[in-house]
């Protein structure tokens, strides 16, 4: 049977490499489509606890894995030679950046390299991590080339990136329209058919070059976004105005604006690591984006802007901030998720510590950190933690925290993210 017929019958055998924040979403909307589906990952403790029925990321309820692994249309390995069994193949490893800045796609290699061997002709292979414009062209395709598999003649090549919001309840991966460029017109259409199957809409461009600079072109407007609204709520406080107010005033515009909301900083696994990507390569290509790059510096700077606000208000109460307790709440990136990735949060935390601070923290989601050489376990967030900290200090607003009570009982607080609008309380500060 012809691929595409065999992905539109539901009888195509899917793989996706990579069970993290974005392999096993995918991977759980494929089998609920109908198609099988096993999962390929180098750790042995998520591939077990799939196979056992349990889910370790929180926007997939272990109800779902559990009833897809014993139904048989799910399963995980570590065994890439299991590879040869699959119709189509997504690859959704991570792309981080080394400590020069510069993309690391050692992740995509390796996961190629393994494949390999076992591709055979008639396979998909669509590829899903954020990177820059041309790896698709210029990485995957030589090491298939060499491994004398031929895109369009033995296989098909396609780039889709990821684009899911973890965290928001509003937009499961499902909704999100999914955004395909093939490498050839039969490989964009096959790619087009597996993803119709479990995604509500698919957007089809012209080449994987293409998709993948629209990940990036995403990414870097709310980074550059996001500085602008971070500049403007430093440059409000030395003017003594509430940027949280303006943002609301100025959003009530019903065209030729969109409103952006600063915060202690930027993380996440995408927004800050992304535009990084794009500077990269259109360097290499003797262009120098300096707008993209002032983006980055201005988040950048972020944590240190609050951190020294920190400062200010222990110190106009008449504490200074060495020795003093600060209870931070919320490590998270961003609200109701569990990923400290290049979370700001932490920066702001470290920068205290360097101080002087006591920190302690409190996370939902989240049960210890790493700052440097330390480990920091999570305290409970009750009245008698707040009341015993000098400073509470907004950084993340997860929905689960009662900041009424944290509002009754403070000395003092900085509010980072405005969690506390609408709560009347002399002690609290926004930055």
């Amino acid at each position: 049977m012809d691929l595409i017929e065999k992905i539109k019958a539901g009888e195509a055998h899917a793989g996706v490499v990579g069970l993290g924040y974005v392999g096993l979403p995918l991977a759980v909307e494929m089998a609920e489509s109908g198609l099988r589906v096993t999962g390929f990952d180098v750790q042995d403790t998520k591939v077990s606890r799939i196979n056992e029925g349990e889910s370790y990321i929180m926007d997939v309820a272990s109800e779902r894995v559990a009833s897809l692994v014993q139904s048989g249309r799910l399963d995980a390995t570590t065994d890439f030679s299991r590879v040869a069994e699959l119709d189509t193949i997504n690859v959704c490893v991570p792309t981080p950046l080394r400590k020069t800045r510069e993309p690391d796609l050692s992740y995509i290699v390796n996961a190629v390299r393994q494949m390999v061997p076992h591709m055979h002709a008639g396979q998909l292979l669509v590829l899903e991590s954020t990177t820059y414009p041309g790896t698709t062209e210029e990485i995957i395709l030589p090491m298939l080339r060499d491994a004398g598999l031929e895109c369009g003649v033995d296989v098909e090549v396609a780039f889709s990136p990821e684009r899911t919001d973890p965290g928001n309840v509003k937009y499961p991966p499902r909704t999100i329209p999914k955004v395909v460029g093939g490498q050839t017109e039969r490989a964009r259409a096959a790619a087009a058919a597996l993803y119709g199957r479990c995604m509500d809409e698919v957007v089809t461009v012209s080449s994987p070059k293409t998709a993948e600079m629209v990940k990036l072109l995403e990414n870097t407007f709310r980074s550059v976004n996001i500085a602008l609204v971070n500049e403007l709520a430093m440059l409000c406080s030395g003017f003594d105005i509430d940027v949280w107010e303006v943002i609301d005033a100025a959003a009530t515009k019903p065209f030729g604006f969109m409103a952006f909301y600063p915060g202690p900083g930027l993380g996440g696994h995408c927004i800050p690591v992304d535009p990084q990507y794009l500077t990269w390569k259109a360097r290499a290509e003797g262009f120098e984006p300096r707008f993209i790059e002032l983006a980055s510096q201005i988040n950048a700077q972020k944590p240190g802007f609050v951190a020294q606000k920190v400062v200010e208000v222990l110190n106009d109460n008449g504490r200074a901030l060495k020795g003093a307790k600060v209870l931070a709440l919320g490590v998270a990136y961003k609200r109701d998720v569990d990923d400290v990735r290049e979370s700001p949060a932490l920066d702001v935390m470290s920068l205290l510590i360097d101080r002087g601070a006591d920190i302690a923290f409190a996370d939902p989601h989240v049960a210890t950190v790493r700052i440097g050489a330390m480990e920091l376990g999570r305290s409970d967030l009750t009245a008698e933690a707040v009341k015993e900290a000098d400073l509470c200090i907004l950084l993340t607003d997860h929905s689960a925290f009662d900041l009424q009570m944290v509002a009754d009982n403070a000395r003092l607080i900085v509010d980072t993210r405005n969690g506390f609008k609408g709560i009347a309380a002399d002690s609290i500060v926004r930055v």
